[in-house]
């Protein structure tokens, strides 16, 4: 469902649960980024009643999904430190602005729906494999219940793409980025982060 090209590398999980407490971390201020830029969509495209009300609610989920994240730490003893960069995102958002049939209006827009789509797809992917094959019971639920929402995001982000990139092969563009993402893959999966 999801289309990703290249599954996370299953050591992953590994890098992971050797330290909980960068992933929680790392996985809170991935979901208030998140947030913030379904409250810049909104801002950027006031005109698409429909689309302020779909990130409105996504922007509400996502916080809720900060503050989760955020008792999770709590709980455990730790504390939620410093921003981290994110070079997966840095990435993606370097090939998208590389091309320059993506500079009109229109362009950019598609473009940012599918940057917010992927990062969802991939956060998705990321969820369930901890859902699934992290030793610790509470977080395995705890993922497991967070991931079908950003499946959801997921389409969310696609659905508007094509429903305001009239003129634009969104199909196609969707798949060039995947193939671009699925060659990301490889250097990635080493880390104790959402996307790292």
């Amino acid at each position: 469902m999801l289309g990703l090209k290249m599954a996370t590398d299953p050591r992953w999980v590994s890098v992971v649960s050797k330290n909980l407490e960068e992933i929680l971390v790392d996985h809170a201020f991935c979901e208030q980024k998140a947030a913030s830029s379904a409250i810049s969509i909104i801002v950027q495209y006031p005109q698409y009643s429909d689309l302020v009300q779909a990130m409105t609610a996504i922007c509400q989920e996502e916080m809720q999904h900060f503050n989760m994240v955020h008792e999770k730490l709590i709980e455990r003893g730790f504390k939620l430190g410093l921003e981290r960069k994110d070079p997966y995102v840095n990435d993606l958002s370097v090939f998208l602005r590389r091309n320059k049939t993506n500079s009109t209006k229109k362009g950019l827009f598609v473009n940012q729906m599918l940057f917010a789509a992927m990062i969802e797809a991939r956060s998705c992917e990321r969820f369930k494999i901890l859902s699934e094959q992290l030793e610790d019971e509470d977080l395995k639920i705890f993922y497991r219940s967070l991931m079908e929402s950003e499946a959801r995001h997921y389409t969310t982000f696609l659905h508007f793409a094509k429903k305001y990139g009239d003129g634009i092969n969104v199909d196609e563009r969707w798949k060039a980025f995947l193939e671009f993402e699925a060659s990301l893959m490889e250097k990635y999966s080493k880390k104790e982060t959402m996307h790292g």
